[in-house]
């Protein structure tokens, strides 16, 4: 059984860092597609039918561009900053089920790496772990905007990190556990916790623009700056694993989301597992949408919501919740 159980997690996080990967790639047609939509463009258009085998063609590019460093900058620092910010986003992905389980050849299949009892601990200990590859690449860059940018996203990145946590606390106080699971099995007794804790969750889906560093608090990398924020001085494929790190996590925020909000995957049918595949599509598609519509804010007016209405609004809520248990 020790044989199996190691052969299912190694098959499960080699299929996991697959497809998301791909997915991080096929995002971005996604995302291109919408935005043209919206704003009456064609969008991707030249390379397959209807442009669809682009985020191939962006793939080989990166893949086969040059690794430029350039003179000045911190190298070892400068190089391992990529690859923490990817590793940490499909670290968090351990504890997050994916699917109900499923029985497959007689072998009881669980679409989870590791099951933890403080499963929800970990994966915001991995999300915050993951601003650091942001700050170092920043820092150990040879230009001050990238400096700047760097730490202009860690203060958002840590700031609203707190309103994550604060937003989830009175949750958790009504499952009595940590366990993605374990949340899941309490709605499908209990009912949805958006429907008790409207509160708790739109605070967390607004942290989960800041934490994903999208449009309305895209300011680590704004569109409209002329510099590429705290991405600058890289290039080729260590740019793009920033890029694959950022769209991994819309998916896994995209996952999370209704796993503790909007009842999960039920009572583990195939249609509780369409139901959520089915959310996550649309908090993903919320994040381009989003990006299409709003405007971005200004550092001063981003700190002020959080520090100001969020996060008092998320203590009321834990001391409403403690109240209401009692």
């Amino acid at each position: 059984m020790e044989t199996a159980y190691l052969i299912e997690t190694v098959i499960k996080i080699v299929v996991i860092l697959l497809i998301f990967s791909a997915l991080a790639g096929i995002g971005t047609y996604f995302e291109r597609k919408v935005l043209a939509f919206m704003q009456r463009r064609l969008g991707p258009m030249n390379v397959g039918p209807y442009g669809m085998l682009q985020f191939g063609a962006d793939a080989i590019k990166l893949f086969t561009k040059e690794d430029i460093v350039p003179t000045n900058v911190v190298g070892k620092i400068f190089k391992i900053a990529p690859v923490i910010t990817a590793a940490t986003s499909f670290m968090a992905a351990a504890a997050i089920p994916f699917l109900p389980s499923f029985t497959l050849f007689g072998y009881e299949v669980h679409p989870i790496v590791a099951d933890i009892n403080i499963g929800i601990l970990y994966i915001l200990g991995m999300m915050g772990v993951g601003l650091y590859g942001p700050l170092l690449g920043g820092m150990a860059s040879a230009n001050k905007f990238s400096l700047l940018s760097a730490a202009r996203g860690a203060a958002v990145f840590i700031s609203y990190e707190v309103v994550t946590g604060l937003s989830i606390l009175a949750p958790i106080m009504m499952v009595g556990s940590l366990s993605l699971i374990d949340f899941n099995e309490y709605q499908v007794d209990n009912g949805w916790i958006i429907f008790s804790q409207p509160v708790a969750f739109i605070l967390f889906w607004i942290a989960a623009f800041a934490e994903t560093g999208r449009t309305p608090f895209h300011l680590i990398a704004n569109d409209h700056e002329i510099i590429d924020g705290f991405g600058t001085e890289y290039s080729g494929m260590r740019w793009g694993l920033f890029f694959i790190g950022e769209y991994a996590n819309m998916f896994f925020i995209s996952f999370i989301i209704p796993l503790l909000f909007l009842g999960g995957y039920g009572d583990g049918s195939m249609l509780g597992a369409f139901a959520l595949l089915g959310k996550m599509s649309f908090f993903f598609f919320v994040f381009l949408w989003t990006r299409a519509a709003w405007p971005d804010v200004r550092p001063d007016q981003l700190m002020w919501l959080c520090w100001k209405v969020l996060m008092p609004i998320a203590v009321l809520n834990i001391l409403i919740t403690a109240i209401v248990m009692m």
